[in-house]
């Protein structure tokens, strides 16, 4: 398809160092380059909803959470001190 279009100056610039690089035809690299930005993936594919999966912390019957020194005492024995 023949079509024309109007750059930037900053993406002329930037397609012309590519094409320079590459050594490919301006032709080829303006589609390689649009190729490659529509395939690219979109941020809102990217971000996946963050869930939290609650489980069990797995405490013993009678475990305290608000009493910490008597949890490390459960946990590990009065001789931690």
């Amino acid at each position: 398809m023949r079509t024309t279009l109007t750059l930037d100056e900053d993406v002329a610039e930037r397609l012309k160092a590519e094409m320079h690089r590459s050594g490919e035809t301006f032709k080829d690299t303006v589609n390689q380059c649009l190729r490659r930005g529509l395939e690219a993936p979109r941020p809102e594919d990217l971000a996946r909803p963050f869930r939290v999966e609650p489980r069990s912390l797995g405490l013993r019957p009678g475990v305290q959470l608000d009493d910490v020194a008597g949890l490390l005492d459960t946990l590990d024995g009065p001789a931690r001190r």
